[in-house]
């Protein structure tokens, strides 16, 4: 059966401010980044998932194990190598989707772990080619785009060079969403302690 979603997690970089790679930068509840967005991916609505994933490490000619397993109902996609543009991991994701049959595809990078399954699904039923979530009138991430946009990039037929290029061309609309963790990236340890606090305190807010 047609998954009407899909999702797409960006989440092949190195991690070097972090430390590792922030996919699996582990959460205070014992989640990795990647499984707490493949979760929040799923309770939002989306059943086929893929995740852009570091290219594994050669070493003397054999490849070493990466630190922490891919999360059940996640597809990894590796990346060929290291030092990828941003762009080029969004079409080696999509390209792994059009495998598959779907209509629109909501895109999380792995630094926004703390997004909530409503903000998914309000991007998964908006209208149009593509768009943007916001809170506060501050763009964020994720975003979503309707098939037909994410098969031009992943054909190469839209070179980008960045995403929101893209976005701005095909007038996505602006999504709004109660959900200050659009916001909170958590691309160093220092904001991810940071998100820990403000997210909840903002969320009370609100």
């Amino acid at each position: 059966m047609a998954a009407r979603v899909a999702g797409l997690i960006l989440a092949g970089g190195r991690g070097e401010r972090f430390g590792g790679p922030k996919a699996f930068a582990v959460l205070p509840d014992g989640r990795t980044f990647l499984a707490a967005c493949g979760d929040a991916l799923r309770a939002g609505g989306v059943a086929l998932i893929v995740a852009t994933l570091p290219a594994p490490v050669i070493d003397g000619g054999a490849s070493d194990e990466l630190p922490l397993p891919v999360p059940p109902g996640v597809q990894a996609a590796h990346l060929p190598a290291a030092g990828l543009a941003m762009f080029d991991s969004l079409q080696i994701g999509f390209k792994a989707l059009l495998a598959f049959d779907w209509e629109r595809v909501v895109v999380l990078p792995v630094d926004h772990p703390l997004v909530r399954p409503t903000t998914v699904a309000a991007l998964a039923a908006s209208e149009g080619v593509a768009g943007i979530a916001t809170w506060r009138s501050k763009h964020g991430h994720p975003v979503v785009l309707d098939r037909d946009l994410a098969e031009a990039i992943g054909n190469g037929r839209l070179t980008g060079p960045t995403l929101r290029e893209v976005l701005s061309g095909a007038a996505a609309v602006d999504v709004a969403v109660d959900d200050p963790g659009v916001v909170a990236n958590c691309n160093t340890p220092e904001r991810l302690r940071e998100a820990l606090v403000e997210v909840p305190r903002r969320a009370a807010k609100s």
